[in-house]
């Protein structure tokens, strides 16, 4: 399984209340690096092609972010079946502590048709 990285430094804006990352920051975050990852990997011919949509989505706080930490984002795909592929996102700490993880499932969808499209060995070649 490849394994993607990407960092960020949390910002005021990622706050809640708390003064702590906000529960729906880590959301976005799950979203964004999935993304990137698949930009990363993907031609602009299966771009242009197809996309991809979230149908669950779980994810376990383990300990709160702080402002100015420096967060490792680290994703890979367990599983790719059908239409759908389940997407493990771990976030981390610069201490390398594992702050939340996350299992995604998600749909390929066909942009022309804008229907479920069957994940292609081609596909699935980029992600293992």
């Amino acid at each position: 399984m490849q394994t993607f990285e990407t960092t960020l430094i949390v910002t005021q804006n990622d706050l809640d209340e708390l003064n702590h990352v906000n529960n729906i920051r880590y959301v976005e975050w799950v979203q964004d690096v999935a993304k990137a990852h698949w930009l990363k990997n993907t031609s602009p011919k299966i771009i242009n092609d197809y996309h991809w949509v979230m149908l669950s989505h779980y994810i376990e706080y383990k300990s709160p972010a702080l402002l100015n930490d420096v967060i490792t984002l680290k994703t890979y795909v367990i599983n790719s079946e059908g239409v759908t592929t389940t997407r493990m996102v771990e976030i981390y700490n610069d201490s390398d502590k594992l702050l939340a993880k996350s299992e995604t499932t998600w749909c390929l969808i066909n942009s022309q048709t804008k229907r479920p499209a069957r994940i292609t060995p081609e596909i699935m070649d980029l992600f293992s």
